[in-house]
């Protein structure tokens, strides 16, 4: 019996890269708009929230939707839930570092931030090229 291994998908090629690109671009919108009209330590505390939520997504997405194909089943349920552990470990560690590390922090830009980042993961559906068909 032959073993095979699953197909890998490039980053860039993945369903969820368009979500992950408008989180991005939220992040550095809302850093701009922060550091213009509230000041400079809004501007990098919000920055600090929005990668808070982004860098465990893009690490999430990297690790859950590498695989594909119907051979891959299990690869693929067991890269979702080491994504989702490590996403919500890495997230824990990145707040954690930013609260003790950086000196002064605007707690509120961090975290409306980081919920506004989030939010753009509801949107998924409409950024996501593939769609799916109904019955």
């Amino acid at each position: 019996m032959e073993t095979r291994t699953p197909n890998r998908l490039p980053f860039h090629r993945l369903a969820v890269f368009p979500v992950l690109m408008a989180q991005f671009s939220v992040v550095l919108i809302a850093a701009l708009a922060l550091w213009q009209w509230k000041g400079v330590v809004a501007g990098y505390s919000s920055l600090c929230g929005g990668l808070i939520a982004l860098l465990p997504n893009i690490y999430f997405a990297h690790r859950a939707f590498r695989f594909s194909g119907a051979r891959a089943a299990q690869a693929i349920v067991r890269s979702f839930y080491a994504g989702e552990a490590g996403k919500l470990i890495l997230t824990a560690v990145l707040f954690a570092l930013t609260f003790a590390g950086v000196k002064p922090l605007a707690p509120l830009a961090v975290f409306g931030v980081f919920v506004l980042t989030q939010l753009v993961s509801w949107f998924a559906p409409l950024l996501m090229r593939t769609r799916l068909s109904r019955p």
